[in-house]
């Protein structure tokens, strides 16, 4: 990139650059892209508000304190802290960064952050207005989040979540509901082949306690969630270098390997835990909900029973889960699980939840690599009327008022003496499907001819026949 000149404002150098540029891991969205990412949002919302849910939103910076620790200590290095307004280094605790105290230090200059996930930032909501919510509380939340992961296909570090929870009860409907939720909408979506896979932590406690290693829970999970990207040997290794011993590795080892129908997995699960309390009742809460929705069945959905998975984020205490896309190689598009007492640490004891997210950028990219977008999705208006002069400009505008009042999406070209040529472009490049064209003589017989610009056919309309065919 070549600097092209040097400013001085307020004694700072500022470089102007010859060619703009945004930050690894963001993106610009250019309206086709943004209509389409509309229709994922659009599809997501109607699903969430058919199954009882409301919005609320949170702001996009909350206070570094609140989010701190929630994540285990990999996600806290992805909290993409704000600096203090002003002179932060006068108040900066110094001794604590000779000391390579990375965590005071940040505290001493950054009181703010992005938010990391919308789940830790809705806790701090549901505490602080817990006398105006009626619970169960059942809320959905569509906002952008921040994360400072390496950017890769389908990782970014500005994203949308979609989220959806329940709290205020332990009903195991809700993790009934929240699979139902997820098979909707991206069967609604056109995703034709997916899996849902989930576990219970609860399990994975037991598994940590029958090993001896109870106290290295966290490792166990943190290292045991990466099976998919990095194989089992690596995983073994990360576990001895998380301290965790061979004999330990053993006991744990089988779950790497289950295999079998749902049920067949927990029965073999089964007989591993026999005699833990915890893990047994992991069993017994999965084998309920696999239960009532072998009953109800699913659109498209395929449930799968994954021991292995873990969720790195702390916070879970039940039911996980985890949602990918058969033969596309992009990850998880969706997650979530149970908290039982994540409002607990913002001073509001008992308050169990459960929720999932869906990452609409994944599906964006899933979708687009499938061809899976409608094809009138991406036109926004559906019919341009041709701008012949002052005249026909007025009259059209009158037609247009008529059109928009019956909820279709039309426009006339701004530009009077535009040639026919650039126009008709204009329609093209904007995928706008028909294009209008109302001339002296159609002005005279009160008609509209309507060229379609995928067949080229024209065709003469009144506006009564036009608003009909538009909306057929």
């Amino acid at each position: 990139m070549k600097i092209t000149t040097f400013t001085t404002r307020n004694n700072y150098i500022i470089k102007a650059m010859s060619k703009p540029s945004i930050p690894k891991g963001t993106r610009d969205f250019s309206p086709i892209e943004m209509v389409k990412r509309n229709y994922i949002f659009s599809t997501i919302r109607n699903t969430f508000e058919r199954f009882g849910f409301l919005p609320i939103e949170t702001p996009a910076m909350e206070n570094l304190s609140t989010l701190t620790g929630k994540y285990g200590d990999e996600g806290d290095q992805l909290i993409f802290k704000i600096l203090n307004n002003g002179d932060f280094l006068k108040k900066a605790d110094k001794a604590s960064y000779l000391e390579n105290n990375y965590k005071k230090y940040a505290f001493s200059i950054s009181k703010k952050a992005l938010r990391y996930d919308l789940t830790v930032p809705f806790a701090r909501f549901v505490v602080m207005n817990q006398h105006q919510l009626a619970f169960p509380f059942r809320r959905y939340q569509i906002q952008p989040v921040w994360r400072g992961d390496r950017p890769g296909k389908g990782r970014y570090q500005e994203f949308y979540q979609c989220d959806v929870d329940i709290i205020g009860t332990e009903s195991l409907l809700c993790e009934v509901e929240l699979i139902q939720i997820f098979d909707e909408v991206l069967s609604n979506l056109g995703l034709p082949d997916f899996s849902i896979k989930f576990n219970n932590r609860k399990i994975l406690a037991g598994i940590a306690q029958v090993a001896g290693i109870e106290d290295k829970l966290v490792d166990m999970t943190v290292a045991i969630d990466k099976l998919d990207k990095i194989g089992i040997d690596k995983v073994k290794d990360e576990l001895l270098q998380r301290g965790i011993s061979e004999e330990a590795i053993n006991v744990i080892n089988p779950i790497f390997s289950l295999s079998g129908s749902n049920e067949e997995k927990l029965q073999l699960i089964e007989n591993i835990l026999k005699g833990n309390e915890v893990g047994e009742q992991g069993i017994t809460e999965l084998k309920s909900v696999l239960e009532i929705v072998n009953n109800l069945g699913l659109r498209n959905a395929k449930l799968e029973l994954d021991i292995t998975l873990a969720r790195g984020l702390n916070y879970y205490t039940g039911a996980i889960f985890e949602v990918v896309v058969n033969g596309i190689n992009i990850g998880s598009v969706c997650g979530g699980g149970r908290y039982d007492d994540l409002t607990g640490i913002f001073g509001m004891k008992g308050m169990s939840g459960v929720g999932i997210s869906f990452g609409a950028a994944r599906i964006y990219d899933v979708m687009e690599e499938l061809d899976l977008f409608p094809k009138e999705s991406t036109a926004t208006t559906k019919i341009l009327f041709i701008n012949f002069g002052d005249d026909e400009a007025l009259h059209c505008m009158k037609i247009i008022q008529d059109i928009r009042s019956s909820d279709i999406n039309a426009e006339i070209y701004p530009t009077i003496g535009a040639k026919m040529k650039k126009q008709m472009k204009y329609a093209h490049d904007k995928n706008i499907p028909f294009v209008a064209m109302v001339g002296s003589n159609e002005m005279e017989k009160n008609i509209i001819t309507v060229k379609n610009m995928e067949t080229g056919n024209q065709e003469e309309y009144s506006i009564e026949e036009l608003v009909a065919m538009l909306r057929g």
